[in-house]
C-alpha cells in the first residue's frame, strides 16, 4: 500500500492566516498559548498542502482554505474539502518547528511521529517501555544506546496514533521490534551523518522497516527514518510500502488518482 508524507518547518509559513478555513481561524484565535498557537497553525499547513498534492489540487490560498482539518471524537485528525469527508487517512506530528503530516488511502489505520534524537534516561526506559524492548535497549552499545530508545519511543506514538488512542494507552500496551536487528542499524555509504556519535544518523532516501505488536491482537508495519536531529516513524496496516515524500502542492508533479 502506498504512503505519501509531507514535512514543513515554520520557515514555510506564510504570514498572514488566509489560507484558514473561517472555522480554522476561530479555532486559531482560541488558543492562547504561542508555542500551541504555533504549533496548531504548523501543524494545518502541513496537512493542507500535502492534501493539495495528493488530490491534484491547486496550492494556493483560496484552495487551501476549503482543505479543513477537524478532530474525529477520538481527537484523531479528519480531513475535509469543500466541507465534504476527504477519502484519505492523515496523520500529523510536530517536533522543534518542523511539522510531519502523513497521507494513506481512506480507511488505512495509520499513524506517524517525529522526535527528536536525544538520550533517554534509564528511568524513562523502564517507566515507558516494554520488557522486551528493555532487553533491546540493553544490547545496545555506544550511539545506539542514545538514539535506539528514540526510536522505539517514536513508533509507539506512530502505533497509538494508528489506534486513535495515543497516549490515553499505556505505552507498554504496544512493542516495537526491529526486523533489521541493531547491527544493521549503522550508517552506510549515502549517509549524511551530522553528528559523528550517533550510528542511527540516515540520509533522508533511506527508510528502514519497524514493526509494532498490541496486546488487544492488531500489528502494525512501517518504516523509520532520520536526518540530522530528527527521527521520523510511519506505521500502518494494511502493510505500507517505503513512504513517499509530497514536497508541497507547487513544487511536486502531483499524484494521479
Amino acid at each position: 500500500m502506498d504512503v505519501f508524507f509531507l514535512e514543513q518547518s515554520e520557515a514555510d509559513l506564510p504570514p498572514g492566516n488566509d489560507w484558514l478555513s473561517v472555522n480554522e481561524r476561530a479555532s486559531l484565535n482560541a488558543l492562547r498559548v504561542p508555542k500551541r498557537r504555533a504549533d496548531w497553525r504548523l501543524g494545518r499547513w502541513t496537512a493542507k498542502r500535502a492534501l493539495a498534492a495528493y488530490f491534484s489540487m491547486l496550492g494556493d490560498h483560496q484552495a487551501l482554505a476549503d482543505i479543513e482539518i477537524r478532530p474525529a471524537a477520538s481527537g484523531a485528525p479528519e480531513a475535509f474539502i469543500a466541507n465534504r469527508p476527504a477519502s484519505a487517512a492523515i496523520s500529523l506530528s510536530h517536533c522543534d518547528g518542523s511539522a510531519l503530516c502523513a497521507i494513506a488511502p481512506f480507511g488505512t489505520a495509520l499513524g506517524c511521529d517525529l522526535e527528536r534524537v536525544e538520550p533517554r534516561s534509564p528511568a524513562f526506559v523502564a517507566d515507558y517501555f516494554t520488557a522486551e524492548e528493555q532487553a533491546l535497549v540493553a544490547q545496545a552499545s555506544g550511539a545506539n544506546s542514545s538514539c535506539l530508545p528514540t526510536l522505539l519511543w517514536s513508533a509507539k506514538e506512530s502505533a497509538l496514533k494508528a489506534l486513535h488512542e495515543g497516549l490515553r494507552l499505556d505505552t507498554r500496551s504496544v512493542t516495537v521490534s526491529l526486523p533489521e536487528g541493531i547491527a544493521t542499524l549503522k550508517p552506510d555509504g549515502h549517509t549524511r551523518v551530522a553528528n559523528p556519535d550517533c550510528a542511527l544518523e540516515q540520509c533522508c532516501s533511506v527508510w528502514r522497516p519497524v514493526e509494532v505488536r498490541c496486546t488487544s491482537g492488531e500489528i502494525f508495519r512501517g518504516w523509520w527514518q532520520q536526518t540530522d536531529a530528527l527521527l521520523r516513524t510511519v506505521v500502518a496496516a494494511p502493510d505500507p510500502s517505503p513512504p513517499t515524500v509530497l514536497r508541497s502542492a507547487d513544487e511536486l508533479t502531483p499524484v494521479t488518482h
